[in-house]
């Protein structure tokens, strides 16, 4: 799990980086309704998927049980960053499957790192965006939201597709990742905007592939509410 600069090296910049955006969103969750937080970023490959793993394992360290689930079901990448062998079922598995009340333990998995637990995206389905609008899904999280203190969703980019903005309508709050080499100020506001037409809630934005003060590590991040 080399990925989780918060686990293998626990003192390094970015780690503390990321502790400062946990303890920001511990402060944003006035009352136990508010446990589902959804990550998502304006473009593919802005370090989305990098940073959800990171922030889900220091909720984790944080004594909260934690559930990430990959909801990318075009082209997830917890499966990766976790070890999880691609051949095992996922959320895409799960939301076709009828007797999912009484089987969606199975599709669970436990992760190195305590309290922490995954589901990945699963097989790639030819309707994501119908998957994730279903009843079906926001019953999930409805039981899902009874058995962890926090649940993590790791969504695709928003623009070019519509994911994102489905599954932002079933979250309590939202954070946007954006790259500092690659994310233009205008794509970034445009989805800010999308979000907020549908009355997502934003914390704040995270700034990756920003240059540590050490230039040790080459993820970096920072938080920035929005008022």
């Amino acid at each position: 799990m080399k990925e989780l600069i918060v686990v293998e090296k626990p003192n390094s910049s970015f780690a503390e980086e990321i502790k400062k955006v946990r303890t920001n969103l511990m402060f944003s969750k006035v009352n136990d309704d508010m446990k589902i937080i959804m990550l998502t970023s304006s473009i593919p490959a802005e370090g989305k998927s990098f940073v959800s793993a990171n922030l889900s394992a220091a909720f984790a360290q944080a004594d909260e049980r934690v559930l990430l689930i990959d909801c990318d079901l075009r082209k997830g990448r917890t499966k990766k960053i976790f070890n999880i062998p691609p051949e095992e079922k996922g959320l895409s598995d799960l939301l076709i499957n009828k007797n999912w009340k009484e089987e969606y333990k199975d599709y669970i998995y436990k992760t190195e790192v305590n309290k922490l637990f995954v589901m990945i995206s699963g097989s790639f389905p030819p309707n994501p965006s119908e998957l994730l609008a279903s009843d079906r899904f926001e019953k999930l999280l409805a039981e899902l939201k009874k058995k962890f203190d926090i649940i993590i969703l790791d969504c695709p980019p928003i623009v070019g597709i519509n994911d994102a903005l489905v599954v932002a309508s079933k979250s309590d709050i939202s954070v946007l990742i954006a790259n500092c080499r690659k994310t233009s100020m205008e794509v970034l506001e445009k989805s800010k905007n999308e979000l907020e037409k549908i009355g997502v809630k934003i914390a704040g934005i995270i700034l990756n592939e920003k240059e540590t003060i050490d230039n040790k590590y080459y993820y970096y991040s920072s938080y920035y509410r929005d008022e």
